[in-house]
């Protein structure tokens, strides 16, 4: 399951990727097309003006003289204060109006070359060893009397490039500031409308076996989120039916085995006193009954673990000191281990207190330890230890046996799962002892795990929660050989 954490991060990094890109394409796109406007802004401008001299000026010579053409050109367009270039030569070559120069000096008139014939009547772009630009239009008017004239006039591309130059810093300023904020504005609403999810994920990975009655929270937003949490909780509830079908079947077969099984007993037990004659029969009558007292222990190992599943147990919980409870239960299985000739230490936190069944609590300590003993070989050594660690109480019970296989590992709190099946049929071993463990630890709110290394030996660890009333109690270390 993705991390919605790094989810969030991706999607936000991908939408910051995205919007920057559309930003520079649009950024780039707005600048080509301002710059093309202006450019063409000021070329239909030019050509303006040249008209305007030809058509208005132009056409009331010879009538008027060239000193009244110069004054009407500086009144009507100022060039020198306007930073413009007009320059109008007769069809013979004489030069009759050429503006001065500009008063910031971009361009000098006089060193402007003439339109060769491929520009006339169009535009043309110069470009100065200081680097300023100056596009220029040319026009040829005809007059009435068939004189014909050239009429340039041009202006600095400083005005264009002032503006794109500013529209650059705008974008350069502000195009980050928006960039920053859409991100954080996307994270914190990515943010937002995936909490939901996170919600749903963790309330999801607390739902086991032990607590299918509980439910998703439904997100009560009308889209797909919605829908999947409700098909979520019609999938836990159907698991919870099943469940229940499966512990109810598995307590109502059980249950109704015992009788037929108590009887069986019984006439086995009747049938072996009246034949004590026949050796041959009462040997089989013998294994027969024993078989018998097997399937009845299974029956009620099944028994048990459906109703600790089912909830159906009663437990009568009180305060208990773990330590206590494990040193004596330990003490009590010292003649078993020394048929073995098994060592049993026992290290013991005086002071643990955990609120629980005490019954219940010794069949934890009595399966796993009777486990131990059977997988440990002749000599070696089994350690019970109690600690407490913050709110926890810990029950460790290891051995320097045979260990289980790392493919069983994930198996052993199954219910009829043994790692060696031939080994434990010879034990008297159902597969059933540690599905008990499990389902008594989760009956007491509690948990269990494992670890082993396959020839040096196992260690079980019980985790159960602190009586609340003694959380704060300073157990003192007592160690035990047994």
């Amino acid at each position: 399951m993705m991390n919605t954490r790094s989810l969030r991060f991706r999607i936000t990094a991908w939408y910051a990727g995205l919007l920057a890109g559309t930003l520079l394409v649009f950024g780039a796109s707005v600048y080509l097309g301002l710059e093309r406007y202006l450019d063409w802004n000021l070329q239909r401008t030019l050509a303006g003006e040249c008209r305007a001299i030809g058509t208005q000026l132009l056409s009331q010579l010879p009538d008027k003289d060239v000193t009244w053409l110069t004054r009407e050109i500086t009144e009507a367009y100022a060039p020198e204060v306007n930073g413009l270039f007009i320059r109008v030569v007769h069809q013979e070559g004489e030069v009759l109006y050429l503006s001065g120069a500009p008063k910031d000096g971009t361009f000098d008139p006089r060193r402007i070359p003439f339109p060769r014939d491929k520009e006339m009547d169009g535009s043309r772009k110069l470009q100065f060893e200081s680097g300023n630009r100056l596009l220029i239009n040319s026009i040829t008017v005809t007059t009435a009397a068939g004189t014909r004239f050239i009429v340039e006039s041009g202006a600095p591309y400083h005005q264009i490039e002032v503006v794109l130059h500013g529209l650059l810093l705008t974008l350069a300023i502000y195009m980050p500031f928006v960039v920053s904020l859409a991100v954080a504005g996307g994270y914190w609403l990515m943010r937002r409308s995936l909490q939901p999810v996170d919600e749903i994920t963790k309330r999801a990975e607390g739902i086991t076996s032990t607590n299918l009655s509980e439910r998703l929270p439904v997100i009560r937003s009308g889209d797909e989120l919605e829908r999947l949490s409700m098909s979520l909780n019609r999938m836990i509830e159907r698991l919870d039916n099943a469940f229940e079908q499966i512990n109810r079947f598995s307590a109502d077969a059980s249950h109704e085995l015992r009788t037929p099984l108590t009887i069986l007993q019984l006439e086995l037990e009747g049938i072996a006193q009246n034949h004590r004659r026949d050796a041959a029969l009462g040997d089989q009558i013998g294994s027969a009954l024993e078989e018998t007292h097997r399937m009845s222990r299974i029956v009620e190992s099944l028994l048990t673990i459906s109703r600790l599943d089912a909830g159906e147990v009663k437990m009568e919980k009180s305060r208990l000191d773990l330590g206590e409870l494990a040193a004596s239960t330990a003490g009590e299985m010292k003649l078993l281990a020394e048929e073995r000739s098994i060592g049993l230490r026992i290290r013991a936190e005086n002071g643990v207190h955990v609120l629980g069944d005490r019954v219940r609590l010794q069949q934890i300590i009595v399966n796993l330890v009777d486990n131990s003993i059977k997988y440990t070989q002749v000599g070696g050594m089994i350690e019970v230890r109690v600690d407490r660690e913050g709110n926890s109480a810990i029950l460790i019970v290891s051995d320097n046996g045979l260990g289980i296989p790392a493919h069983a590992l994930p198996h052993v709190f199954e219910r009829f799962y043994r790692a060696d099946k031939a080994r434990s049929r010879a034990t008297g071993g159902a597969g059933l002892g540690l599905s008990i463990v499990k389902a008594i630890c989760a009956a007491h709110n509690g948990e269990i795990k494992v670890s082993s290394q396959e020839g040096r030996g196992s260690s079980f660890r019980v985790e159960l929660p602190l009586s609340p009333l003694f959380v704060n109690d300073r157990p003192s270390v007592v160690l035990r050989e047994v």
